[in-house]
């Protein structure tokens, strides 16, 4: 009969594979004791759990570290969750931790697990109901213990950031029998009065210490109340129903201060910034609208009647020094012309010929006469000479001939 043989590989891989397939090992809880707990330097956490009777090997990697809230040692009573699966390498298998509780919060964190499962079943957790937190926030309520850390915080904060927000403190009870009703109690009461916002919240501690905010009626009053509500229970670790119903969680009740309390100096500063933009931008649009005034009141001298006449009287007398200058050459040149017609009559004017010593001869009629021709014996003639008039009768005349040269 032929024998299967199989590898070391194999048999650890098929035993792998078993614990893979088993639904109870991929999600369980293991209770024991810690021993031989190591803190790599990778970040990861070795560690075995035991009992009376045995011991498994556990390990938390570093990326699972957000699962454990307090630093683990030596003889702690602890609660792990995660899976048991087979090391192939070693052929040896091992708890895989997500999260690690203190025995005693096992059944706590049990019951947290369940009603966080079904809060978030019926929506309460869903984005769609968040509230916005107002920006400028002028009444604060803080639902808290009236002493301890946490309303110190608060008041300092707030006092710091702005010293005009007005808080107005609800004592509750948030630790012990009663404290979850004491919280929605202060969380409807402050709802009443009006407030911007709420801060509910107090110190860190175990998860005993935080049970009230992971109570159903807590949950259920900061989900129907109609002012939007911050959650800051605990340490930045510490995680609780309260944060999830929230509509703004915040790490610590000092950073809840300074979500709900604006900064009083940064809006100042703003302030400040936008007054000189203002002035700045006020300035500009008086400098532009004087430019533009001297504009308008140099058009307007323009258009002014007065300036109008003035112009037109300007014009006026321009045409009239323009019709001054044209008459006075018109006339000149007219002189001129004159004074070469007198020329030119000079050279034409009997007188002048009379002058040289030649004379004008008119009959009775005043007919000047260049011909004999003109005249008969008898005829009266008046003769003209440079000093005077000859008058006279033709007693004979003589008709001569002329040839051209």
């Amino acid at each position: 009969m032929t024998k299967n043989v199989y590898t070391v590989k194999q048999v650890n891989a098929y035993i792998k594979n078993m614990f893979t397939q088993d639904l109870m090992l991929s999600r369980i809880y293991v209770k024991g004791e810690v021993s031989n707990c190591k803190y790599h330097t990778s970040g990861h956490i070795y560690f075995s759990l035991k009992d009376e009777s045995g011991t498994i090997a556990c390990v938390m990697f570093a990326g699972q570290r957000g699962g454990l809230s307090f630093r683990m040692s030596e003889g702690q009573q602890v609660v792990v969750f995660g899976s048991v699966n087979v090391y192939e390498r070693s052929g040896s298998y091992q708890l895989y931790a997500r999260e690690i509780r203190l025995d005693g919060e096992g059944r706590l964190y049990e019951r947290f697990q369940a009603l966080r499962r079904e809060l978030e079943e019926m929506g309460m957790f869903a984005p769609e109901y968040k509230k916005e937190i107002p920006a400028y926030a002028g009444r604060v309520g803080v639902v808290t213990a009236p002493t301890g850390a946490a309303v110190r915080d608060i008041m300092n904060i707030s006092a710091r950031r702005n010293p005009y927000v007005q808080l107005i403190l609800y004592p509750a009870r948030v630790q012990g029998e009663g404290a979850a009703k004491s919280v929605a109690r202060g969380i409807h009461m402050l709802e009443r009065q009006g407030v911007d916002v709420i801060i509910v919240g107090r110190g860190g501690g175990s998860i005993e210490d935080l049970w009230a905010f992971n109570e159903e009626i807590v949950a259920r009053a900061i989900f129907d109340c109609t002012v939007p509500v911050i959650s800051a229970v605990g340490h930045e670790t510490d995680t609780t129903i309260a944060d999830y119903v929230a509509d703004l969680r915040a790490p610590t009740p000092s950073a809840a201060a300074e979500l709900a309390v604006y900064d009083f100096r940064q809006v100042q500063s703003r302030m400040q910034e936008t007054d000189l933009k203002l002035k700045r931008l006020l300035g500009q649009k008086i400098q532009l609208a004087r430019m533009q005034l001297r504009q308008y009141v140099t058009r307007l001298k323009v258009l002014h009647p007065r300036y109008q006449l003035q112009e037109r009287q300007q014009l006026l007398v321009e045409y009239e020094e323009r019709l001054k200058r044209c008459i006075e050459g018109k006339i000149q040149k007219e002189r001129h012309r004159l004074a070469l017609y007198i020329e030119k009559m000079k050279g034409l004017s009997p007188l002048k010929k009379l002058n040289l010593g030649y004379a004008y001869v008119e009959d009775e009629k005043g007919n000047s006469v260049r011909s004999v021709q003109q005249v008969h014996k008898g005829s009266a003639l008046s003769v003209h000479v440079t000093d005077g008039v000859i008058y006279t009768s033709v007693t004979g005349f003589k008709e001569e001939e002329h040839g051209e040269e």
